[in-house]
């Protein structure tokens, strides 16, 4: 993600016209191929060696929202160290002020109460006593986090004294802040993205709402977006809450909101801002096709929201917020299987090395695709080869990288909804749409062949995201020959259309190069000229251990290649 809001920036600072530098030592990204920055160094991002390249280089200004983490880290401690002050480097879009605003705790804590926004009861510690005291205050349990660490090292859920030991130690060795706050496990989690100028102009382009409760950290949950469990009420209150955040804050660019919500008093807690592009912010670009990364660019350089176009859709202003007919799901990959002893838990620390997109009309469409599209031998919600379990609750209640499975499980069990919400507090809303889905597969599989099946049961299986090859092995239950149940759908006229990623709900024309196939449809967006002369590139699915950036590498390079050959 980080190698896509950096290469989404600089082709922005290049637009312009203006002179690059980029320090980054990863080998495998786009971001270092030739043609991209004007001078790469490949030197480690911290304090020291940045400080050597902005001596030699002696550039006007620097960009610290595009390289995560830890590109923010180490512009913080140039700021604090009065290196950027002693070569006069201006910084370009949110203030460094800004972002230790939103990094330490209670001077973020304060923030938010000067404008009477409700954040989580913590408390910032430094040693092990201050963390009991803390905890004891607060009443367990309490959720222990490290301050300006990288996805939730360090942190977790402590019921008692004892866990709670256990993880402050672990916590303190990745810094010297702790923060213990009152745990709201099994509120929702709600994430705004954020765009804000200079000139006070705000947006919000995208709010994604994850699949799992609080507790699981939003690169382990599955997401959707745009939310759908929300009210419209409860929708602008979310809204109105981030762009008062975002303006008092003084974020320039681009940032994320996390709200725990709960569903049951439209009570809300602000979880935390982050003042950069993060993984959430990868998704909500290629979710809404609104180029966030360089929107952001344009104004760190000082561009107002009006005067910039929507570089995707040719069309708008990027003064637009884009509005949805389709929903986009995202789920991780985990390969904890590669490791012996690895706990299998997944929680407020992040383990999931890959992610996917899957686009669709439907929930259950874009989900059943999704679990396809990891690549983890799924072939959808149901039809799954048997992962049994006979401790169901317990495996239901305690998430880990396989808790989809177990969900299936429960209700091919007959579990129902009220009791599978009880145990995992996944929005009922969700568990009604799985419900469909088994539903529809018991229906499937009262058929002894594919003509049986009924057209209209067909037709609602596609819609619901079912491949050919699952609703084979729900028919026939033993291998088949190749394509058994596509020729048969193919004879009945059941084919899907083409349609693409439409930021403007077709309420204006727009032209974004994301496409994706569905059965809720009837009309293809996209003309196929037939004039022979496309390509197609295959990348390489979601990163996993032993595959990542460097294929995206090869691609993208592969792709240049080819336009450049018209």
């Amino acid at each position: 993600e980080f190698d896509y809001s950096g290469s989404q920036a600089l082709k922005a600072l290049k637009e312009e016209g203006i002179e690059t530098v980029l320090v980054n030592p990863n080998i495998a990204t786009v971001q270092t191929s030739e043609g991209i920055a004007d001078k790469v160094y490949f030197l480690p991002v911290t304090p020291d060696f940045v400080e050597r390249v902005i001596e030699k280089e002696r550039p006007d200004s620097i960009f610290l929202s595009f390289g995560g983490q830890t590109a923010l880290n180490c512009g913080v401690a140039l700021y604090k160290n009065k290196i950027l002050e002693k070569y006069n480097v201006r910084v370009l879009g949110t203030p460094v002020q800004a972002i230790i605003d939103t990094e330490d705790r209670e001077i973020f804590n304060q923030k938010l109460s000067e404008i009477g926004v409700k954040y989580i009861q913590s408390e910032a510690v430094t040693s092990l006593k201050d963390a009991l005291r803390a905890a004891d205050k607060l009443g367990y349990p309490v959720i222990v986090r490290a301050a300006y660490a990288l996805g939730g090292l360090g942190s977790g859920f402590c019921d008692n004294e004892d866990e709670l030991e256990s993880l402050v130690t672990k916590a303190f060795n990745y810094s010297p802040q702790v923060l213990v706050e009152k745990s709201l496990k099994g509120w929702k989690e709600i994430e705004y993205e954020v765009v804000r100028d200079r000139y006070d102009n705000c947006i919000t382009v995208c709010n994604m709402e994850n699949f799992d409760p609080l507790g699981i950290h939003t690169g382990e949950s599955i997401v959707v977006a745009p939310s759908q469990t929300l009210s419209n009420s409860e929708y602008y209150k979310l809204r109105e809450l981030a762009i008062r955040i975002i303006r008092h804050i003084g974020i320039v660019g681009e940032c994320n909101v996390q709200y725990a919500f709960d569903p049951f008093s439209e009570d809300y807690r602000v979880i935390e801002v982050n003042a950069r592009l993060s993984r959430s912010s990868a998704l909500a670009s290629k979710a809404t096709g609104y180029p966030l990364a360089f929107v952001a660019a344009k104004l760190g350089l000082g561009y107002g929201l009006p005067e910039l176009k929507n570089s995707v859709t040719k069309e708008t202003s990027a003064f637009f917020e884009p509005a949805l007919d389709y929903i986009v799901c995202k789920i991780p990959r985990w390969d904890l299987a590669k490791f012996h002893g690895v706990s299998r838990e997944i929680g407020s620390s992040m383990k999931s090395v890959g992610e996917i997109m899957s686009i669709g009309r439907s929930f259950e469409e874009a989900f059943q695709k999704g679990l396809r599209m990891i690549q983890q031998g799924m072939h959808g919600f149901s039809g799954n080869k048997h992962l049994f379990t006979n401790e169901l609750d317990k495996n239901l209640s305690i998430p880990t990288d396989k808790r989809v499975i177990y969900l299936s499980q429960a209700f091919e069990q007959g579990y129902p909804v009220d009791k599978i919400y009880e145990l995992t507090k996944i929005d009922r809303w969700f568990l009604y749409k799985l419900k469909n889905i088994v539903d529809t597969a018991r229906s499937i599989e009262k058929c002894s062949d594919k003509e049986q099946l009924a057209t209209e049961l067909f037709v609602k299986a596609k819609k619901a995201g079912f491949s050919d090859y699952q609703i084979e092995k729900l028919i026939y239950r033993k291998p088949m020959p190749k394509d058994t149940v596509r020729e048969e759908r193919i004879k009945r006229g059941i084919l899907p259309v083409v349609k693409q990623i439409d930021t403007l709900a077709a309420e204006y024309p727009a032209q974004t190069n994301y496409l994706y196939l569905t059965y809720n449809g009837t009309v293809n967006d996209v003309k196929y000229l037939g004039d022979h002369r496309s390509v197609i590139v295959l990348g390489s699915g979601a990163y996993r251990i032993g595959s990542s950036v460097e294929f995206d590498w090869c691609s993208v390079n592969a792709l240049n290649t080819i336009r450049k050959k018209g």
